[in-house]
């Protein structure tokens, strides 16, 4: 009596020959490996840099006045409006703020104002900038006079962890690599497929279709956690990658990742599908990756971006991935604090996997 076909050993039978062509393939290398970790090592290097510093304006405060117009308009100083007092406290606390800036109307005759600033520990290069900007302005509106004609300064500093730039940088190129590794690699590897005609030999075999995509699918997130993790131990040990709950936190990246690829890699049967020629498929993978590896916050904030621009920033799935890496790494957030970004990703999922069903072919 023969026995039945068992398509899980087919299933990890070909996800064990996928891994193994990924591991000699030199673009899945660089793409998960070699690329992210040179720009890890540039920005490790060079320590935490930035052209803007986040500067919110307490609930209270007079808006009205020299200092905050003078804030206004200077091009290195972010003014936060729309958080409350609590917000504004935990943005302080985890670097997110770098400032705090409280202007009241002064009782007595001179000075006008009275201005009172806290600064944050968590950011102290940012704080160092934020206090030279303050100060110069300060100099600026009473220089006219010995004593202080505008305003009087008050500044203090509220502790809190020291924020790097590999937390910010780490979080963005582990994403890329995903979104790379998921776009690319799935594209060409589906499409050498159905044109060598594997696929359809498959046919005349009792493996099913699922086994052969869950096989890739496998492979690809072995491949890619593989990647991850060493990107990850690279930072922590050598650039001081904020862990805030060790090895907790390493496997929520994880999860983080794999939710991550599957989306990506929806990319890659859309593009695979649609392709016509191997030649084709870089140029319509590079019109996916290429908007979202500079929009989605990979190397810079998206609040820096024009206000035109940031809804389209905020659209990209990349920047959910992105986002909810880095409040897990550094904020110590668990995946539940992170449902929104998970939510959106997932609906990301479901659209571009209803269209790949609709373009995938099989010969």
């Amino acid at each position: 009596m023969n026995k039945p076909y068992n398509h899980t050993k087919a299933t990890m039978a070909l996800a064990k020959a996928s891994f193994r062509s990924i591991m000699r393939s030199p673009s899945a290398v660089v793409f998960t490996l070699a690329f992210p970790l040179v720009f890890i090592l540039v920005f490790g290097f060079l320590g935490k840099g930035g052209l803007k510093v986040d500067l919110a304006i307490a609930p209270g405060s007079d808006l009205h006045n020299p200092i905050i117009m003078a804030l206004e308009e200077n091009p290195v100083v972010h003014l936060v409006r729309d958080k409350d007092a609590a917000e504004i406290k935990t943005g302080l606390e985890k670097g997110n703020i770098d400032g705090l800036i409280n202007v009241q109307k002064n009782t007595t005759e001179k000075p006008a104002y009275k201005a009172n600033v806290a600064y944050t520990s968590a950011s102290m290069d940012k704080g160092n900038v934020l206090k030279s900007v303050i100060h110069n302005l300060m100099y600026s509106l009473n220089s006219k006079d010995v004593m202080p004609t505008v305003a009087e300064l008050n500044e203090s500093t509220v502790q809190g962890r020291i924020y790097r730039t590999i937390d910010f940088i780490l979080p963005g190129q582990l994403g890329f690599s995903l979104l790379s590794t998921g776009v690319f690699g799935t594209a060409f590897v589906f499409f050498n497929l159905r044109q060598t005609l594997v696929i359809k030999r498959f046919f005349a075999t009792p493996v099913r279709k699922s086994s052969i995509v869950f096989g890739e699918g496998i492979a690809r997130i072995g491949f890619a956690l593989l990647g991850a993790v060493f990107i990850i131990l690279i930072g922590h040990f050598f650039f001081h990658f904020t862990l805030v709950h060790g090895a907790v936190t390493v496997i929520n990246m994880l999860l983080l990742a794999i939710i991550g690829l599957i989306v990506f890699m929806g990319f890659g049967f859309v593009v695979s599908g649609i392709a016509k020629s191997e030649s084709t498929i870089p140029p319509i993978s590079n019109i996916i990756t290429l908007p979202q590896f500079l929009l989605s916050g990979t190397f810079f904030s998206i609040d820096a971006f024009p206000s035109w621009l940031q809804p389209i920033s905020r659209a990209l799935p990349l920047t959910y991935l992105n986002d909810a890496m880095r409040k897990v790494a550094f904020e110590g957030a668990g995946l539940w604090d992170v449902k929104h970004q998970i939510l959106i990703m997932v609906i990301w999922g479901i659209c571009i996997y209803a269209v790949a069903v609709k373009v995938f072919k099989w010969e």
